[in-house]
């Protein structure tokens, strides 16, 4: 399997943290061993709101050969879901097999059209910014709708990636990777 985290300027950092530690234990855990990822962005480097700044792996790729794409939230995707070159480097991943957001990195995948016909969540102080982009927004902290996957606000990505944990390698490594990262909150 192989993940694109899309990364861009305005990011909030735990949004993405959170669900990509769980994650990558399923690769160091040997539950998933052929399990690969890429940083990808839109700019050659994106800082979060407080000057934290990463460097993509990847700069624009087509995001067509990813199986997975997980596009975080944070006060950047107000008007990233304006930017049409944006939604259209995010609309190469209509064939990933799973589209994945957190808060209000569902406006990006809304605004790409991946969230039309769906059921979808977001930041709770968002509900009515994503209405316009899916069939029905659910109050939920993970939402799967046919493979689209949306999370909650910020601490929702914890559960997100715990979530993942269990859709792609079952139950057992969502347990034990939840006692290693000792998680007591969320959902399950």
């Amino acid at each position: 399997m192989k993940i694109a985290y899309i990364i861009f300027e305005g990011i909030t950092w735990l949004d993405l943290i959170g669900v990509y530690d769980p994650v990558a234990r399923l690769k160091s855990l040997n539950y998933l061993p052929n399990l690969t990822w890429d940083l990808c962005a839109f700019t050659p480097s994106v800082s979060d709101d407080f000057g934290l700044e990463v460097k993509p792996h990847k700069l624009k790729p087509s995001l067509e050969h990813y199986d997975a794409v997980i596009v975080p939230g944070g006060s950047g995707t107000r008007t990233l879901q304006n930017h049409k070159g944006f939604l259209d480097w995010i609309r190469t991943a209509k064939n990933a097999e799973y589209k994945i957001s957190i808060c209000t990195g569902s406006l990006i995948l809304g605004a790409a059209g991946f969230l039309r016909d769906k059921k979808a969540t977001t930041n709770y102080r968002e509900y009515e910014a994503l209405r316009p982009y899916c069939k029905e927004v659910l109050t939920d902290r993970v939402v799967d709708d046919h493979n689209t996957i949306t999370a909650g606000a910020v601490s929702a990505s914890i559960d997100l990636g715990l979530y993942l944990c269990e859709k792609w390698a079952g139950k057992e490594a969502r347990t034990i990777i939840r006692e290693r990262i000792d998680y007591h909150g969320g959902s399950k």
